[in-house]
């Protein structure tokens, strides 16, 4: 995909992606089969950030394998649903400590009190984490409230009407 394509879907899903913190990322296991696993996310402007122990089967699979597909959605109802869909390689860095966009991610969601709570349990549970960046090589943004929809939608929705 033209990295001019990647940066407008990016731009257009800035809303979503400031807001999100979990997501689904696609990897391969260890043994060859597709995996699908929710996982905590925190966007930067230039890639997702998740994280995990360093001691998570995923760290060593994604280290064999480090191409992926995620997807972060939102919305309940058709005129309020919104996806971003990504493709491409994850950069594994083990750090000492907590990832600090772990913690990042969940100051956006919890008050001051539960996220320095939380960023005291952190601390004391890893020593270490794996910081799993992505850097999307593809993406794609539907606003279907809005008619940014799949074109073989667009298509169906415009023969039935």
């Amino acid at each position: 995909m033209d990295p001019r394509q990647i940066v407008q879907e990016l731009a257009d899903a800035q809303e979503l992606l400031d807001r999100a913190s979990m997501a689904r990322l696609a990897y391969n296991g260890l043994d060859g089969l597709p995996r699908v696993i929710p996982i905590g996310i925190f966007w930067t402007g230039e890639e997702i950030v998740m994280s995990t122990a360093a001691t998570a089967p995923k760290v060593k699979a994604l280290s064999v394998r480090p191409e992926v597909a995620l997807t972060i959605d939102a919305g309940d109802s058709p005129g309020s649903a919104k996806t971003l869909s990504l493709r491409g390689v994850v950069h594994l860095t083990i750090v000492d400590g907590v990832v600090p966009e772990y913690l990042a991610a969940a100051r956006k969601n919890f008050d001051a009190e539960y996220a320095a709570e939380f960023e005291r349990n952190c601390r004391a549970m890893y020593d270490q984490m794996a910081r799993i960046a992505l850097e999307p090589q593809w993406a794609r943004f539907y606003d279907f409230g809005a008619g940014r929809v799949p074109e073989f939608l667009a298509e169906l929705a415009k023969k039935s009407s």
